[in-house]
């Protein structure tokens, strides 16, 4: 085990010079922090109503594999970025 014993300084001192190389270190830590965001899945009828289309064109970009589809519990769920990604830009 290592130890670290310190003579003669005093608690201020110490605690001056702990916050400057702590401090140091938090900032580039807070500079490369990105919290993540939570996924938001969307529901066939969120999606149909986001897009404005029917429902039956959900089933059909499902099952070309234009749109990835979740399930869980018989349950279909779209991520909402992925959804979003799916939109192409036309010229």
């Amino acid at each position: 085990m290592k130890r670290l014993e310190i003579e003669g300084v005093d608690l201020e001192t110490l605690e001056a010079l702990l916050n400057k190389i702590v401090g140091k270190h938090l900032e580039e830590l807070k500079k490369e922090y990105k919290p993540k965001e939570p996924t938001e899945f969307l529901t066939r009828h969120e999606v149909a109503e986001l897009l404005k289309i029917d429902i039956s064109s959900i089933a059909n970009w499902r099952k070309s594999g234009k749109l990835q589809s979740y399930g869980i519990g018989g349950r279909v769920y779209f991520k909402r970025k992925e959804v979003e990604a799916a939109i192409i830009k036309i010229n």
